[in-house]
């Protein structure tokens, strides 16, 4: 079936991309906006905008019931979910199924299977992947027999989320049972899920990702690897490809093992397979899939040149992939910095806020992904994220350059922003020669600080 028009059930700078690809594909683009979003940028560059509830997400862009009956109120064949918000909820793809909707993204099934960290780490072990050593949390007494075979430093994590909600570390068995209990609370209200899991804590392990395309009939192709150890507090910062100081041989370990665990689960669409790698130990191991378009894709675009939004339509409308293993050849070096509102020296907290000048870097090599402008406010309803900034150059040195004056070249008015922060990650000596672990940025922060 050719899809013809898509409800947008997002909002911000993944939806201005959407719509960016909707122009091209020549697919007319709603936007499904809340009562705070109706004159945002993505509203005025939409064909055509519908309300969908108050600001607050939990009366509007969570709603599954409201997005589906938006989808079949203007006619549209699909529904795009971008990501975050309900890109991730079996039950959208599930009611999207029952009434004739195009769910752009993996099936109900599959998003269940991998949205279960737990059952995740079964289906990776079936496919020969290798899972960090942990297992289910299910009573104190369970937890801490696994916690004593494990050893410490550990993680608890949450079965049914991610983005670091529902994670605890622990240094010590005595720690563990409030560790639980308090990874267990923050699950539950993150995710309506209070199930935990350990695992083992890689103390220099390194955030490696890797996107892939699948047509849900087991046919998959890899598009390369992210490295996005630069995060703090689980959160990611900066993005780059390919993965810097990486040996080939664990470099297409990862590739091949991420197209093994998509074929066994027939998977449907984009997705991202995350991984830690151990450099100590020349090791990698499965951490979990993401079930749908990433933050940090453009990265991965500006090297392969394939626009990965486009690929999600075509698979989801019938059409399979477009293209073949052979077909990707990335060229070049790619970085991304997010641009936040918020305040690096007050611990990073939130700056929303009326918007002053908005100005950003121009010049080739240069992509700026935003949804802000002169005049707008940041919204103290949703996350901080502003936009993207993607430096495509020959070579890492050459990224790291074009990044440097990128953010030289940015202004922004009236809110706090993380840009200072990214000059000082850009600047650094341990970041320019390659190869951080997901642990650098509280070191910086430490060197900053002391």
């Amino acid at each position: 079936m050719s899809i013809r028009r898509i409800l947008i059930a997002n909002r911000g700078e993944i939806a201005v991309r959407i719509i960016r690809t909707c122009r091209i594909l020549g697919i007319e683009a709603v936007l499904a906006a809340s009562e705070a979003d109706r004159d945002s940028l993505p509203a005025r560059l939409a064909d055509r905008t519908i309300c969908i509830g108050p600001a607050q997400p939990s009366a509007s862009y969570l709603k599954v019931a409201t997005i589906v009956q938006a989808a079949l109120g203007v006619g549209a064949d699909a529904i795009h979910p971008g990501y975050g918000f309900l890109s991730e909820r079996p039950e959208l793809a599930t009611l999207c199924e029952q009434q004739g909707v195009i769910f752009i993204g993996p099936t109900a099934a599959q998003i269940e299977a991998v949205g279960d960290k737990l059952r995740a780490r079964a289906e990776a072990e079936a496919a020969a992947v290798p899972v960090v050593p942990g297992g289910a949390a299910d009573s104190i007494e369970a937890a801490l027999a696994l916690a004593g075979e494990i050893g410490t430093p550990l993680l608890v994590k949450a079965v049914g989320g991610g983005g670091g909600r529902g994670m605890q570390r622990v240094d010590s068995l005595a720690q563990l049972p409030a560790m639980l209990e308090m990874a267990a609370s923050e699950a539950g209200a993150a995710f309506g899920d209070a199930r935990v899991y350990l695992e083992r804590y890689i103390t220099r392990g390194r955030h490696v990702e890797v996107q892939i395309l699948g047509d849900g009939a087991g046919n998959v192709i890899h598009l390369g690897e992210r490295d996005c150890s630069v995060q703090r507090r689980y959160q990611k910062l900066i993005e780059e490809t390919p993965a810097p100081d990486l040996p080939a041989a664990l470099r297409d370990g990862l590739h091949a093992a991420a197209a093994r665990l998509a074929r066994r689960l027939s998977y449907r669409g984009a997705g991202t397979v995350e991984f830690l790698v151990d450099r100590q130990r020349e090791k990698f191991y499965f951490l979990e899939v993401n079930a749908r378009i990433q933050v940090e894709h453009p990265v991965t675009e500006a090297v392969t040149g394939v626009d990965l939004i486009a690929e999600q339509i075509a698979i989801a409308e019938g059409s399979g992939l477009q293209l073949k293993q052979a077909d990707i050849r990335p060229s070049g070096w790619a970085l991304e910095c997010r641009v936040n509102a918020e305040d690096p020296t007050r611990e990073f907290s939130p700056s929303p806020g009326l918007l002053g000048e908005v100005d950003w870097p121009r010049g080739p090599g240069i992509r700026v992904d935003t949804h802000i402008a002169a005049g707008m406010r940041i919204s103290p309803y949703y996350d901080s994220l502003m936009a993207k900034i993607i430096i495509h150059a020959a070579d890492r040195p050459g990224a790291i350059r074009g990044m440097r004056q990128a953010i030289a070249n940015t202004r922004i008015g009236g809110v706090a922003t993380n840009l200072a922060f990214h000059a000082a990650v850009l600047a650094d000596a341990e970041f320019q020669a390659g190869g951080v672990d997901t642990g650098y940025v509280a070191r910086l922060l430490e060197r900053d600080h002391g």
